[in-house]
């Protein structure tokens, strides 16, 4: 009976959470023709597959979609909290370079999949607790990141929408294999990311790389690009 009730109740809060965003209190919310064919081609492959996004496109297109508002909310629930855009994926590339990569809670593994086109040495990882709602690629593998971080060693880390107040982002900064650790998230702290294992780890620098927020999609979002760059010893200089 508990469970029904906490099931119920979350259907509740969704559905306040939905009609907030989108102003429809009643009924279905759904694109129309043309507001979902815009999106469908600029966000997609094909379904929910998404794509490395161009930004002459949705830069061009985006302000003239007024059922944009619609977009996040009815996409967050089968996994999807932000686009990439192409420029943003080769940066990233360009960042990481040839180190070995891990992706920790790649969900259904569409970053890690972007960066492996662009020649990227990445493992995407993820404990699959969530995969009844989500298509998983095959390519995802199935480790919770404390497994993962152990087994595969990587000089570089990312995640991308961590959950807020998760317990498994400190891990990252417990192995002494990661140089760098990437971010993708948002200014909004309450809603992403383990900002006390951020605030008390002292064995990295964490800057916001601006040039990079601007790349993740859509800019309501009010994203933000972490990155964490683990300290450099200071040289011994006693005799």
């Amino acid at each position: 009976m508990g469970e029904i009730r906490r099931q119920m109740t979350a259907e509740a809060l969704r559905r306040v959470r939905l009609s907030a965003a989108t102003g429809v209190v009643e009924g279905t919310v759904r694109f129309n023709s043309l507001n979902g064919w815009v999106l469908q081609h600029l966000l997609f492959e094909h379904d929910l597959e998404r794509k490395p996004v161009s930004l002459f496109w949705y830069r061009l297109l985006w302000p003239l979609l007024p059922q944009r508002r619609y977009l996040m909310t009815l996409v967050a629930p089968k996994g999807i909290y932000c686009f990439y855009s192409r420029r943003l994926v080769k940066a990233l590339a360009g960042l990481i370079g040839n180190a070995p990569c891990l992706e920790i809670a790649a969900g259904d593994g569409t970053l890690s999949r972007f960066l492996a086109e662009e020649g990227v040495r990445i493992t995407a990882s993820d404990n699959q607790s969530w995969k009844d709602r989500v298509r998983i690629s095959a390519d995802v593998l199935r480790q919770d990141a404390a497994t993962a971080l152990r087994v595969h060693r990587p000089t570089v880390v990312i995640c991308s929408w961590p959950p807020a107040k998760n317990t498994f982002e400190r891990d990252v900064f417990r192995t002494d294999s990661v140089q760098t650790y990437i971010v993708i998230s948002t200014h909004a702290e309450y809603s992403s990311g383990d900002w006390e294992a951020y605030r008390q780890q002292q064995g990295f620098e964490l800057s916001e790389e601006p040039a990079l927020s601007r790349l993740v999609l859509p800019q309501e979002l009010a994203p933000a690009v972490y990155i964490f760059r683990r300290k450099t010893s200071a040289p011994d200089t006693t005799t």
